[in-house]
């Protein structure tokens, strides 16, 4: 069987797949990336899907730019064309990624009619070449995302036939997202809450492949969550609960990769954030495009109504510069000056 695996002939990577965050439409841009890289210097992070076609024919500079800072990070590709596939994966290289995974788990109407995710896991063998064909094209690790099965795929047997045969190609990474995917009758949304988890499908697959590495996807919202789910599989990935709560990331160093690491304080990333954002300011980026993706990180501490207000009422306004930070961290300050002191 071949194998994928650029660092055969030198050094292991600084960076794992023990824990990563999600590639997630319209949330993980680069921003929200470089946000994220402040909290944890370990996680692997994952861009937005991105279509071959918008990479071939688009804006490239748009779809692939990204801070160094944010490194280790992955670019995920949406396509089913074998050469189109192929140039992307060189663009990856090219462009310094560390990682380029195809999307074989996005159960949308719009990627379906252009077979791109989910669809793909009834067509196994085009899966395998189509990674074979990325594998030839470029010097960087070429992995799949995907779901334990569609529509009426026998549940495990499905899935195994399916990680069988794309690793032929040479692949030895899947991210496994938990969950079925029901192309006809659920939304996307639908797709991502209304099927059953069935983590034991995962670690039923690591324990048949064992040569394999492979990553568990979907429902993990704690870090104690994650640390039982290791026992089995080789990575996780989490994807809505660290938009919604981003602060979980500054424990993941700490609890998953090295006891001694420290954790940045909240307002330790902000200003570190604010920095980049006044960069960013100066190139024309708008405050928003920054900020939407910092509200959830006083989530549940006093002041964070506010703090989420100021940024929400105020950052989208011409003109609006990092004051607007300043002053909704400003507002968590009073919050917290206003809990009664212990006696």
């Amino acid at each position: 069987m071949r194998t994928n695996n650029p660092t055969s002939t030198s050094a292991q990577p600084a960076w794992s797949r023990r824990f990563s965050a999600a590639p997630m439409m319209d949330w993980s841009d680069r921003h929200c990336r470089y946000f994220w890289r402040l909290l944890s210097k370990n996680t692997l992070l994952y861009t937005e899907m991105v279509t071959t076609g918008a990479l071939i024919h688009g804006d490239r500079a748009r779809f692939l730019a990204f801070d160094p800072a944010e490194l280790p990070v992955a670019l995920q590709v949406g396509g089913s064309d074998t050469s189109a596939l192929a140039q992307c994966a060189q663009l990856a290289h090219q462009w310094g990624y560390s990682e380029i995974n195809l999307n074989c788990g996005c159960p949308s109407d719009r990627v379906q009619s252009g077979r791109i995710g989910a669809c793909l896991m009834a067509e196994p063998v085009l899966v395998r070449d189509c990674i074979s064909a990325m594998i030839d094209a470029c010097d960087i690790p070429v992995t799949v995302k995907h779901r334990i099965g569609i529509d009426d795929m026998d549940d495990y047997n499905g899935l195994r036939d399916f990680v069988a045969t794309v690793a032929e190609s040479g692949c030895q990474t899947f991210i496994v997202h938990a969950r079925k995917a029901w192309l006809q009758g659920l939304s996307p949304k639908e797709n991502r809450n209304v099927p059953p988890l069935d983590y034991g499908a995962v670690a039923r697959l690591k324990a048949e492949f064992p040569e394999l590495e492979i990553i568990v996807n979907g429902g993990i919202t704690t870090l104690p969550q994650c640390e039982a789910l290791l026992q089995d599989v080789d990575g996780v990935m989490l994807g809505r609960e660290i938009y919604a709560n981003p602060y979980l990331l500054a424990e993941v160093d700490r609890h998953l990769f090295d006891s001694a690491a420290q954790v940045p304080s909240r307002l330790e990333v902000m200003t570190q954030f604010m920095n980049y954002c006044e960069l960013e300011l100066s190139k024309g980026t708008r405050l928003n495009q920054m900020t939407r993706h910092v509200l959830g990180l006083y989530q549940g501490l006093p002041g964070a109504r506010r703090f989420r207000r100021v940024i929400s009422e105020q950052a989208h306004k011409p003109g609006a510069g990092v004051e607007v930070i300043q002053e909704a961290l400003a507002q968590v300050e009073q919050g917290n000056s206003a809990l009664p002191v212990a006696q």
